[in-house]
């Protein structure tokens, strides 16, 4: 994987522009997420209001869990991203799951096919790609349909209230994506002394999984034996230029450049399996059917140059990765990620014990900063394996790509760029050339020979794994271990009554003569300093391998030694003799000072409960930010811990009849200094009650909330119930007192005519609440009156979500309110306890098959404000004239060799952010007067323009339309920007012209009457920084146009005939020779 600059901009939207936006879950619930990634709203699926939702924010991931998901998350059943909103909230899983639901489902036992056809039927659910080595399938279901997905995947665990996965069902998880991350090598390795020997990769065959390889390159040509295109882009073209940097490097020619920049195995075939799309991200499924059609081409070695986010779990792409190296003896080479120098980072599929993993270092063998470090999460494992150089490797690029512009090609017809993406192909062709060697070889043999060959450094196995591989030694060796690295696991403090622990090394002989290997280990600890004598020793300090044959030497780990100094220790184990040396890696975790908790639950009869769940997180960083849980079984969960300090969250149902009906028992610093043993009493808990100062109020939602903080982490807690639910809460331990410590309480009532009431309140406090009671007074609440709008349409309804926030910034919200359009909702706002509030408008039209809104449009309702109690406020939102804005943020940003427009379009006629469901985007970019790129990005930031580093002229012009279903204001939106730019980070010139005449909430203002209607410019042409400004009116739908006076910020104009629109144009020039322009079609209709 290589390392490049972030995209520039927001993610992507379902509407552009849109403040507010949603997931689905799973399970069919939606999730509403603002523009700074926040929770504020949950709008349960059909038949799923009674069911009770926790959010958990830790280490700056959200995560919002139905409660009937819960133990199968826990038990590993149900993959935790399906939950996890900042992962689904990432540009490219949002993009992936736009319309559909994308998952990769396992099947097992003879129940299987009843499943699968269950799967199937669940709605308009379509099954993708048939994945064999896990027997599993690729699964896309409309978002409507998830409750029904949900359904066929899952059923009712018999005396819990908790779900299982249905019989025949294995394993769920998210078809996430992989990416691709861009951030005098052969000769380094060891590959002339290969090549003279007459090795060059002939007759082998590598498979390169990743963007695509452009054949037609010099280096390339007649190589590609085999392609197929597994990614969601249209066809094979590598137009990222990372798979042909890739090819080039493991198995280039050189034939451009001479022989210059020839590959590791310039005569070994190549199978260009396109896994990855133009935006150099692709769906773990495509991923998976590419390692699966690679194998069934008889693919000697698979190179995978990316990955993404490892977890303790083994996820689908290192399941296959393990499944398919022990059934068909393919080698898989597999990057270790770019996430630099910190412990654990080592990314996924990489992480899977049959990978061949790979580092990166530079032409001196430093290790690169970038490369990416283990141990492995989840069990202190060795990764990566080995390193290869991947600094500044130059190889063949693919003309007009991404990489080609963004750095440029030098000499013509090569990039150099950097990543393990560069060094994992030289592992790649290296085995390759040991493959042409021995062609009976298989995957075990290859990664052997060439870790036990490689060239030790001067960094831990958790660094280099053995070090950087050397091709011409790798060739000459005949004497390997058959582990690449050992493993003893996590060894349990007390050490000082710890048993020694062996585990044997088998050094295999592969050659003709027996050999005498001397024998050495030097154990590392965990800060770098050699381990204590006698950490690790050898059973013996010589072994000889007879021919052919095996010998055994026991490695053991006295983790007695090392006195106070815990955690990961490492070793190598170096064997020397008959002109060979083997290295092989070792590691143990003396585990820190830690403690078992043993959690006791009760319900509230005083019998062990229905169910309980509990997590312990880490506040103190002596467990690395982690936290734990597991499962409850008659009332009783143990979990180990390290000393230190965590968050206690628990929640118990006591009656598998009422699973709504949760105890929420939480202790917000719970010191862990010894065995503890906790009481988890459901009686502890008291009930909710708040009092509104109007009778008849029907509650829609309430919701409680805590966050904790201390310098080495911070975390929040909540859950949310609806109407008919019951919440019950309690704290356990002391009284908090360093004032860390924070509590919430929301709740949203409806009363029919009198309208909405909406309540936040909380602050610090010292303890949490056991139950809460709040009496509010009719001063307490603000009035807001919110016009809602409407584009001259009928039978469209407007929903408010009314989003609060109290100092500290954190955000709660209510539930929903509907009506007509257009209209005016009376909306009553809490005003103590220093919250402010802000309302999210959609419009929606009508439903979907399966309940849900159909959404039109959505504007944020005007900034966060703080009301004052007892005052009446007028706001309107979703009304004319929609078009352009720029303000604040707005605009158009170069970042590097990245050009992104980042402007609300279809701002409503109050400046509204927000935007509609678009029929149609086209963004064009030209570059010195001639059309350069094109993409559907809604100038939202989505798809950046790759351009020359050079200083040049460009024109940016972006046309969108809606359907008049939607509205028949602003059908059609067209703007261009006109500046100069060169590579730099900077916000570039661009301006607007903002047109609002006073017209009806309708859409709609009296035909034929004269009016005058203001005219603002905003961006760089604002102000005293306008040069000059031109307007024009149309009648006929833009068909032509009318020169118009601007005189005083206004023009005149004659409204349209009745059922008639106007249309608005501007042409605006800065005073440093900026032009912009807008066309605005049928901005208002007359009646």
């Amino acid at each position: 994987q290589p390392v490049r600059p972030a995209a520039a901009g927001p993610v992507a939207s379902a509407l552009p522009g849109k403040a507010v936006h949603q997931l689905t879950l799973i399970t069919g619930d939606r999730v509403s997420v603002d523009a700074k990634g926040r929770v504020v709203g949950f709008e349960p699926a059909q038949g799923r209001a009674g069911i009770p939702v926790r959010k958990q924010i830790r280490d700056g991931r959200t995560l919002v869990i139905p409660a009937d998901a819960q133990r199968l998350i826990a038990s590993g059943k149900l993959d935790r991203r399906l939950f996890d909103i900042t992962e689904l909230n990432r540009p490219e899983n949002r993009r992936a799951q736009k319309k559909d639901l994308r998952l990769i489902v396992s099947y097992r036992g003879t129940q299987s096919a009843r499943a699968k056809a269950e799967v199937r039927d669940a709605g308009a659910t379509r099954v993708g790609r048939s994945l064999p080595s896990l027997n599993a399938q690729s699964v896309a279901t409309p978002k409507e349909d998830a409750p029904s997905l949900w359904e066929a995947l899952t059923s009712e665990q018999t005396g819990s209230p908790q779900r299982t996965t249905a019989a025949g069902v294995d394993r769920v998880w998210l078809d996430g994506r992989r990416k691709v991350a861009l951030d005098r090598s052969v000769a380094q390795i060891g590959t002339p002394a290969a090549w003279q020997a007459g090795y060059t990769g002939k007759g082998v065959k590598i498979a390169v999984l990743d963007t695509g390889v452009d054949g037609t390159h010099a280096d390339l040509k007649g190589k590609i034996a085999a392609a197929k295109n597994f990614s969601s882009s249209r066809d094979l073209k590598d137009r990222v230029g990372h798979g042909t940097h890739v090819a080039s490097i493991a198995a280039g020619s050189g034939a451009r450049s001479g022989g210059k920049f020839k590959g590791v195995a310039p005569d070994a075939k190549l199978l260009a399996g396109k896994v990855l799309g133009d935006d150099g991200f692709g769906d773990d499924s495509g991923i998976l059917a590419g390692m699966e059609w690679a194998v069934a081409q008889g693919a000697d070695i698979v190179n995978l140059s990316l990955g993404g986010m490892d977890t303790p779990e083994v996820d689908a792409l290192e399941a296959a990765v393990n499944r398919l190296s022990a059934k068909s003896g393919v080698l898989f080479a597999i990057a270790a990620g770019n996430e630099g120098d910190g412990a654990g980072t080592v990314g996924s599929p990489g992480s899977a014990d049959a990978a061949l993993t790979v580092g990166a270092v530079d032409v001196k063998d430093k290790l690169a900063d970038f490369s990416s470090r283990g141990p492995r999460v989840g069990d202190g494992a060795v990764k990566p394996d080995v390193t290869a150089p991947g600094v500044d490797i130059t190889a063949a690029s693919a003309p007009g790509s991404e990489i080609a512009l963004e750095v440029g090609e030098k000499p013509a017809g090569y990039t150099t760029i950097s990543g393990t993406s560069m060094a994992t192909p030289h592992v790649a062709g290296a085995a390759a050339l040991l493959k042409q060697q021995h062609p009976g070889w298989k995957n075990t043999q290859l990664k052997s020979v060439l870790a036990a060959s490689a060239k030790a450094g001067a960094y831990t196995p958790f660094q280099q794994g053995v070090g950087r591989i050397a091709v011409d030694r790798a060739l000459a060796q005949t004497i390997v271990s058959d582990q690449v690295s050992v493993s003893f696991g996590v060894q349990q403090w007390p050490h000082t009554d710890d048993v020694p622990v062996t585990r044997n090394i088998t050094y295999r002989n592969l050659g003709t003569a027996d050999v005498t290997l001397d024998l050495k280990v030097t154990g590392t600890g965990p800060k770098g300093k050699p381990a204590p004598a006698g950490f690790f020793t050898l059973g013996a300090q010589q072994v000889t391998v007879p021919a052919g044959g095996t010998a055994q030497v026991a490695l053991t780990a006295d983790t007695r030694l090392g006195g106070a100094e815990t955690g990961a220790y490492s070793a190598y184990v170096v064997g020397t003799g008959g002109g060979q040396s083997v290295r092989t890696a070792a590691a143990v975790d003396r585990e820190r000072e830690s403690y078992d908790v043993t959690l006791k639950a009760i319900g509230r009869t005083g019998k062990a409960p229905a169910a309980a769940d509990f997590s312990l997180g880490d506040l103190g960083g002596t467990a690395d930010g982690a936290s734990f849980t597991a499962p409850f079984k008659n009332g009783v969960a143990k979990v180990r811990v390290p000393k230190g300090t965590y968050v206690l969250d628990s929640d118990i149902v006591t009656d598998r009849k009422k699973p709504n009906h949760i105890d929420w028992l939480a202790q917000p610093k719970l010191a862990v200094t010894k065995n503890t043993t906790i009481t988890l009493d459901a009686r502890k808990a008291k009930p909710i009650n708040i009092t509104l100062p109007v009778k008849g109020a029907k509650v829609r939602s309430l919701q409680s909330e805590f966050s904790i903080s201390t310098k080495h982490a911070e975390a929040t807690y909540s859950w949310m119930v609806g109407a008919g639910d019951s919440l019950r809460t309690a704290h356990l331990g002391p009284k908090i007192t360093d004032g860390s410590l924070s509590q919430r309480w929301a709740g949203s009532w409806n009363t029919g005519a009198a309208g909405d009431y909406n309540t936040v309140s909380g602050g610090r406090v010292q303890q949490l609440g056991t139950g809460y009671s709040r009496t509010y007074k009719a001063g307490q609440f603000a009035t807001v009156k919110l016009t809602m709008g409407v584009g001259a349409v009928k039978k469209k309804t407007g929903m408010v979500y009314p989003m609060a926030e109290l100092p500290g910034g954190y955000g709660l919200f209510g539930s929903p309110a509907t009506q007509s359009l257009p209209g005016v909702r009376t909306i009553r706002l809490s005003t103590t306890d220093k919250a402010r509030w802000s309302l999210d408008f959609s419009q929606l039209g009508g439903k979907d098959a399966d309940g849900f809104p159909v959404y039109d449009a959505g504007y944020l309702a005007g900034d966060s404000v703080a009301y004052q109690g007892g005052k009446t406020y007028s706001r309107a939102v979703n009304t004319g004239v929609f078009g352009p804005r720029l303000t604040r943020d707005d605009g158009i940003y170069r970042d590097g060799n990245e050009i992104a427009a980042m402007l609300p379009v279809l701002a409503d006629g109050k400046g509204n952010e927000g935007g509609m469901q678009l029929a149609s985007v086209t963004t064009v970019l030209h570059r010195n007067g001639k059309k350069f790129a094109q993409n559907k990005d809604p100038l939202q930031g989505w798809e950046p323009f790759e351009v020359p580093a050079g200083d040049a002229s460009y024109k940016l012009t972006s046309s969108v339309t809606h359907s008049t279903k939607i509205g028949r204001l602003s059908t059609r939106v067209d703007v261009s920007f006109s500046f100069r730019s060169k590579k730099s980070s900077t916000k570039l010139p661009a301006s607007t012209a903002r047109f609002t005449p006073a017209i009806g909430s309708d859409g709609y203002a009296k035909a034929g009457r004269t009016i005058s209607v203001p005219v603002t410019v905003q961006g760089s042409a604002a102000g005293k920084n306008l040069k000059s400004l031109t307007a024009y009116v149309s009648y006929n739908g833009g068909k032509t146009w009318k020169k118009v006076t601007v005189k005083k910020g206004k023009i005149s104009v004659k409204n349209p005939a009745k059922g008639k629109a106007i249309s608005f144009a501007a042409d605006i020039t800065d005073k440093k020779g900026n032009k912009s322009s807008v066309k605005i079609y049928n901005a208002y209709l007359g009646k």
